[in-house]
């Protein structure tokens, strides 16, 4: 496997919006398998549905750097710990269509639960460290359940490429691991810069369930990240900023931190000093409870 979170120059290439919608298991490994045989490249983007800005730009990066691009769009079960949340997950598959063809994609991946599941997947993933802290310690059975569709959807569509937006930070890391356990070593996982609204929220598919007031006050998330790099800058140790950001959040009327950690850019382990991260920096992530949406949220130190 292969890692990738930089721009490639774009290539002049001509493509109809005639995008072809999939259901079925069979007829999305018949579509790789045709584009694999003539020599194409597969840019694969994984989605759940409710599309916006950001998963527009995994798309458009994904259709200069490939042959063939395809778009899943299905609403996975099994990473959901939480039957609400599940049940209250916007779905919006219409919308997402006209998007998805407008944007140029040529398959867009629709299936049912059934299709995916005709059976329950009882695999359960290794995932090591990287998938225990944050999210896989706050929602148990959510990362093997991402890596149990991801891995599918990576050996149906055979991609060169899959994209990945990094507001779902942990999540990256997580599906690197399971690339690698899975042996998709061909495989270049490319991660791509979170889009934020203006006031600098960053897209999520849940912000639609954010009421007025709430919405007013959720940009305050990414403001506290951003002050937290000038604690930074003036000598703080990286707990010290953990608990001040934390502190601050707490102070917004309507904001709950659920957690925020520091930790290595590569590992997703706790760092307390910056002269822990690794290479790849630190980064800070965040859950924030904001008028009861779980809004997520990182930045890079």
């Amino acid at each position: 496997m292969q890692t990738e979170n930089i721009g490639r120059p774009k290539r002049a290439r001509q493509y109809s919006i005639n995008m072809e919608i999939i259901r079925t298991v069979k007829g999305l490994k018949e579509a790789a398998s045709q584009a694999r045989t003539a020599g194409k490249s597969i840019g694969l983007v994984p989605t759940m549905g409710a599309l916006h800005a950001g998963h527009k730009s995994l798309v458009d990066r994904a259709r200069k750097e490939n042959d063939v691009v395809v778009v899943s769009v299905f609403v996975n079960p099994t990473q959901f710990n939480n039957a609400d949340d599940l049940k209250t997950y916007p779905r919006t598959e219409e919308a997402d269509c006209r998007l998805l063809e407008e944007a140029g994609v040529d398959y867009a991946f629709v299936p049912t639960a059934e299709e995916i599941y005709p059976e329950p997947d009882t695999r359960v993933f290794d995932l090591g460290p990287v998938a225990e802290v944050m999210e896989g310690a706050m929602r148990p059975g959510h990362f093997n359940g991402v890596a149990q569709i991801v891995s599918k959807l990576f050996a149906w569509a055979q991609p060169t490429r899959a994209y990945f937006g990094e507001k779902d930070f942990q999540q990256i890391a997580v599906i690197r691991r399971m690339a690698e356990l899975e042996g998709f070593n061909d495989l270049t996982i490319v991660s791509c810069p979170i889009v934020r609204e203006t006031d600098g929220l960053a897209l999520s598919s849940r912000n639609v369930r954010l009421d007025a007031v709430s919405r007013a006050i959720a940009p305050n998330i990414h403001r506290i990240l951003v002050d937290s790099l000038a604690l930074k800058e003036q000598g703080l140790e990286a707990a010290e900023v953990q608990q001040r950001t934390v502190e601050a959040i707490n102070t917004v009327d309507g904001l709950e931190a659920e957690y925020y950690q520091i930790v290595d850019a590569r590992t997703m382990q706790p760092i307390a000093k910056w002269s822990e991260a690794g290479k790849l920096g630190a980064a800070g992530c965040v859950t924030v409870f904001c008028g009861g949406v779980r809004l997520i949220d990182n930045i890079k130190y």
